[in-house]
């Protein structure tokens, strides 16, 4: 294991284990989940059925998962990043991207890495029926690192180290081959509701329970229509995802920054206005987010998404210029976009400067 380890921290991973497959336990939890509805509109994960929670149905022959955890914070991450993100959420003309996003595309670099390491397994051991995933196939990845003892389950549902908070990406690899089993570690969370507390939307319905309909994560990148009205002032200047629960984390002081540079900020998404990146076409938007995880909602849910950021910047600052930007890209945006143009230019200082945090209840 401790070649296994290094190995791993050679391309970039922060830490590995080894998880069984047995995840009978988490089933009726599951079970749970999809029958409250919470999984919204990604129909994929209540097509698999209980799939998810059996490795060895999914991939015939598994014996152990190795689950990986990488830590994303860019390289050059300052001490002070979480008063960072929180001044730059108060700021409501800038355009807020989850950390996570504003580097290159997480699928490609765990996935080809992933691959490297079974591969480096393989010549270590002989032939070895594997495959490797992150975030791409129907299981249950925190169930699986919490269980090989990469964390545990935090409140926010999120899988959660004393050493290294949250701010990290999960992959496995599924073998044949019947490696010892990690220990798990025991939960740290105790009567802390920091992470249920700061949600805007309420989306954290009780603790270790997301309602993912609610979640401003879910809504500005998997809901494909219109970002239901009674969240659009809770969004704020969020663009892409939401890292409130975990800026709110006090586990995440201790965050681990990446080795590798594929998760450095690109171009202008940790530091751009909302009127900078609201004036991308649909080309630039396709130059500018090449090899980036968001380039995966699209154009027409980008401009959406600022629309919004955009109706709440003008209800905060009265500034003419971003009603200006709204008005002038109406008549050509798509239909999705114009119903939330309206209602941003309909969220004018008139309404009054209502808290963008605070959600309306319906």
């Amino acid at each position: 294991m401790q070649r296994l380890q290094a190995w791993a921290g050679e391309l970039g991973f922060s830490q590995i284990a080894i998880a069984d497959i047995d995840l009978s336990t988490a089933e009726a939890g599951l079970q749970a989940w999809l029958a409250a509805g919470f999984h919204g509109s990604m129909a994929y994960m209540a097509a698999h059925g209980l799939k998810r929670a059996r490795p060895a149905e999914l991939v015939p022959g598994t014996l152990r998962v190795i689950s990986a955890r990488m830590d994303y914070l860019p390289r050059s991450t300052a001490p002070d990043w979480i008063d960072r993100e929180w001044a730059a959420q108060g700021d409501p003309q800038r355009a807020v991207v989850s950390v996570y996003a504003r580097g290159r595309d997480y699928h490609k670099v765990l996935r080809q890495r992933l691959q490297q390491l079974a591969d480096r397994l393989a010549a270590e051991v002989g032939p070895l029926g594997h495959r490797v995933f992150t975030d791409s196939a129907p299981l249950l990845e925190v169930e699986l690192a919490t269980r090989s003892g990469l964390g545990w389950r935090g409140k926010h549902t999120l899988a959660l180290s004393r050493e290294a908070g949250s701010m990290a990406f999960l992959g496995e690899i599924f073998i044949d081959l019947p490696l010892p089993l990690s220990a798990p570690v025991s939960g740290h969370c105790g009567s802390c509701s920091a992470c249920l507390d700061i949600c805007p939307t309420q989306a954290i319905v009780a603790p270790y329970r997301l309602d993912a309909r609610r979640c401003i994560s879910y809504l500005t990148i998997e809901q494909a229509g219109p970002i239901p009205v009674e969240f659009r002032r809770a969004m704020g200047n969020r663009i892409v995802g939401c890292d409130d629960c975990q800026l709110a984390c006090p586990w995440n002081k201790y965050a681990g920054r990446s080795v590798l540079p594929d998760f450095d900020e690109r171009g202008p998404l940790g530091h751009a206005t909302l009127l900078q990146l609201w004036a991308w076409d649909a080309a630039e938007f396709l130059r500018r987010t090449e090899g980036s995880a968001i380039r995966r909602i699209g154009h027409v849910r980008w401009q959406r998404n600022l629309a919004v950021a955009l109706g709440n910047a003008w209800r905060a600052t009265g500034d003419p210029a971003l009603a200006q930007a709204l008005t002038a890209r109406r008549a050509a945006a798509d239909p999705l976009v114009q119903e939330h143009i309206d209602w941003a230019l309909a969220e004018g200082p008139a309404v009054g400067g209502a808290n963008p945090g605070h959600v309306e209840q319906t």
